[in-house]
């Protein structure tokens, strides 16, 4: 089986081993694919792989030899499905690989908001402490996180983990999910958008993308909040109204944004949320640490493995 990478750099930027996909096939492995690119380099290929390389219609029906396409993240979106089912193309997924990294990322998110140790690390490190007259200083809010209010839309896998850990630092969690209120996790309080809103110090969102859910987050959304409440969202771009948020930054409705994705990636430079006050954004690295990139290379090998044998898994063309 012919098998080629796309764009493996971004999950793959040296420090793992595509050995175990050699091990099914005669591989090809780039590390960016620009769209131009694509079907020259699938053209032979049974088998591609793909993180952020479209696979759109157009391109999977000049592809005849085109059998299985393997996602390397959870999402799908970069692929038509609904052409591949019609062409017989099997196209898989990565379930749950990052769950507690991306959890994780979330509170690092959070601390940094409540605790802004890195603030003052660096103030340290030009001698302001060792300047001081008195035995400590602050110059923002230190706030405890225990008996405040965490908001979670969206009650998968990680929105669950998140809750976890949430109820671990003392604080209320309440969630909006499909899930019935007998079947949520135990501290978790089942509410309403409107309630969540506003009763939250917190608000994280782990919904998916949808029609309903983009741009769930703006203006009026916002103005059910609490003043300074702090929004968190580690899922996908697009899921909020980003002049939205700046606006509501400057104004000091929102007291903090922390993103590790954005509508766009890589941003534009004139993102207004690079530039608003108390906006705090990573480069989509939540899913990134070595142990969650470890298990996803682990599950692809597996998923590419089940189809060669015949039984397909993560299956998102069924």
């Amino acid at each position: 089986m012919k098998i080629t990478i796309l764009d493996g750099y971004g999950m793959n930027p040296g420090d793992l081993s595509w050995d175990g996909a050699a091990a099914l096939g005669e591989l090809k492995v780039y590390d960016r694919t620009a769209p131009s690119e694509v079907i020259g380099r699938s053209a032979d290929s049974e088998a591609l792989l793909t993180n952020k390389t479209v696979l759109d219609g157009e391109t999977l029906r000049a592809l005849p030899k085109l059998k299985y396409v393997g996602v390397l993240a959870t999402g799908y979106n970069v692929v038509d499905t609904a052409t591949a089912r019609q062409l017989g193309i099997v196209v898989t997924n990565i379930p749950a690989y990052s769950t507690m990294s991306v959890a994780q990322m979330v509170f690092a998110h959070l601390l940094n908001v409540t605790d802004r140790v890195e603030h003052y690390a660096e103030e340290n490190r030009h001698g302001r402490w060792s300047r001081n007259p008195d035995f400590c200083y602050w110059d923002t809010p230190v706030t405890e996180l225990a008996g405040k209010t965490f908001g979670i839309v969206g009650l998968g896998h990680i929105g669950q983990a998140v809750a976890k850990i949430a109820l671990a630092f003392g604080m209320k969690v309440i969630a909006f999910t499909s899930k019935d209120p007998e079947h949520l996790p135990d501290g978790v309080s089942k509410a309403g958008l409107d309630t969540l809103f506003a009763e939250s110090d917190v608000v994280s969102l782990h919904c998916p993308l949808t029609p309903s859910t983009e741009k769930l987050i703006n203006r009026e959304t916002i103005s059910k909040m609490k003043q300074g409440a702090i929004l968190i969202n580690t899922g996908r771009g697009p899921l909020i109204d980003e002049q939205a948020v700046a606006d509501a930054l400057r104004g000091g409705k929102l007291g903090a944004f922390c993103a590790d994705v954005l509508s766009s990636e890589p941003p534009a430079a004139d993102n207004p949320l690079l530039s608003a006050p108390n906006s705090f954004i990573t480069p989509h690295i939540a899913w990134a640490s070595k142990e969650a990139r470890e298990r996803l290379m682990q599950i692809a090998v597996a998923n590419l493995k089940a189809f060669i044998e015949g039984h397909p898994v993560n299956d998102v063309t069924k």
